[in-house]
This record gives C-alpha cells, sequence and structure tokens, in this order.
C-alpha cells in the first residue's frame, strides 16, 4: 500500500510537474500531512522529486529547463537551500530592484520570493522562469554565453550592460568558500559577471550553505569584507561566524 502510494505521488507529480501538500491532500484524503511529507522525503532520497516550501515539485520539470548536471545540483542538500532561500526572500522589499545569480540556491529563492512590485536581473534561466510565472515581478534577463553546468549566462560585454541598469541589492549563492581564498565559482566569465554586480549593488547579500566551506573553485568573485549580510544554513561552523561578525557582517 506505502509503496503504491508513493509510486502515485512519482507519477502524480511527473504528470503536473509541481504539486502543494494541500493539492496532495485532495489525491490522499485517508492518508496524514506527516505520511505525505514522508512520502516526499522518500522521493527525494531517491532523487525523483524536489521538495519545496509547502510541497514538491518533480525533477523532470527542472529537467525540462535545466539538464541533468543542473538538476543534480538541485537535489543536494535541499533543506539547507530552502531554508537559506526563505531567510533571503524575507530581506526582499516592496519596489526594490535587485540582482540574482544563477545557482541552485537562488532557484529556490525565485520559488520562495514573495509577489511583490520588484525587478529582478537575473543570469539564471531556471530563476528567470520560476520568476515569471510571477505575477508583480519584472524580470529582466542578461545575455551572453549559456553555462550548463548551473544553467547561467555569462558575457565579456556585460560591464556595458550593467552601466545602464541600477539595482540597489546583489544577492549571489556562492560554489564555494574558504576564508583565504574567499568565495569562488568555476567559471572565470561568471566570477567577472559576479564581480561587476557586486560592485554595482549597494549591498551584497551572501547565500551559502555549509556543504560549501572548505571547497576551492578557480575564479574569486568576491571575499569576506566585500559583503554586507551571510545568509546560511544551522550546521554553519561558529568560529566561521565569528570572523564574519568580527567585520560588523550580518550572519543570518
Amino acid at each position: 500500500m506505502k509503496r503504491e502510494r508513493i509510486e502515485e505521488i512519482a507519477e502524480l507529480l511527473d504528470k503536473r510537474g509541481k504539486l502543494s501538500l494541500e493539492q496532495l491532500d485532495g489525491f490522499f484524503p485517508n492518508v496524514s500531512q506527516m505520511t505525505l511529507r514522508r512520502d516526499l522525503f522518500q522521493l527525494e532520497q531517491q532523487g525523483r522529486i524536489i521538495r519545496v516550501r509547502g510541497g514538491a515539485m518533480s525533477v523532470k520539470e527542472v529537467q525540462k529547463v535545466s539538464g541533468e548536471p543542473y538538476t543534480k545540483k538541485s537535489t543536494l542538500h535541499t533543506d539547507a537551500k530552502i531554508k537559506i532561500a526563505q531567510k533571503a526572500s524575507s530581506l526582499i522589499d516592496e519596489n526594490c530592484s535587485l540582482f540574482v545569480d544563477g545557482g541552485t540556491t537562488a532557484m529556490y529563492l525565485a520559488k520562495e520570493m514573495p509577489d511583490l512590485n520588484i525587478h529582478v536581473f537575473t543570469n539564471g534561466l531556471a530563476v528567470a522562469i520560476e520568476l515569471a510565472q510571477k505575477k508583480n515581478i519584472n524580470v529582466t534577463m542578461i545575455g551572453g554565453q549559456v553555462i550548463r553546468e548551473n544553467l547561467s549566462t555569462a558575457s565579456p560585454v556585460a560591464k556595458s550592460y550593467f552601466d545602464n541598469t541600477n539595482f540597489e541589492l546583489a544577492v549571489i549563492s556562492a560554489t564555494a568558500f574558504t576564508p583565504e581564498h574567499g568565495f569562488s565559482c568555476a567559471s572565470q566569465i561568471e566570477a567577472d559577471l559576479l564581480k561587476l554586480a557586486r560592485a554595482k549593488a549597494k549591498s551584497l547579500y551572501m547565500m551559502l550553505d555549509s556543504s560549501k566551506i572548505g571547497k576551492i573553485m578557480p575564479y574569486t568573485f568576491a571575499r569576506i569584507e566585500d559583503i554586507d549580510v551571510l545568509i546560511t544554513d544551522d550546521a554553519f561552523p561558529p568560529e566561521l561566524k565569528d570572523q564574519f561578525v568580527q567585520k560588523n557582517i550580518v550572519v543570518m
């Protein structure tokens, strides 16, 4: 019975793309939400779905726009990414203009972002598609070469684009971080774009789940002193948190 129900949930999600817990309740009126949550957790462990706030979406739905490498990354450390995304979304105010990168944590931020009258610049294809479903958010894609690993775009001529755009806030997610090497990523062209976004914004919020700590990617785009707010998860080491606090950086 349980196995059949889990398979039925997976099939529903593959067919519908995304379902809330309330919608699943309608399909399984005799099953508690706690049981449905456990079923979703098991399906996520199998790599078949991605849990999101209030429900879940099919991995196949993500693959329609993202491809396998991005999908694999989006299913790792989902609890931490969702928690970070929820914290970051609470900091976004009405009428704000901001830049959001194209990482998988940024995709979760797009899902969690309130449907406010705001303007979002992004180099993330999956981020833009998610935000485009909200009726009040104005979304502008930054063009350029597609970086397949995280489904983002970047271009050597991005500087001229940034010269003619305005945003107060940049919300960026890092692929790797060490105190010595700062926040880094795998692509030089993307690192250059993130540096431009960092320099343009009045404030920089960095999203970093603790699994990225101690990792080094080839290209550094920011250092501790460049950021204003660090948004992380409960597993972030206290001794490392102190290094940020000592530099007057807010840690959430």
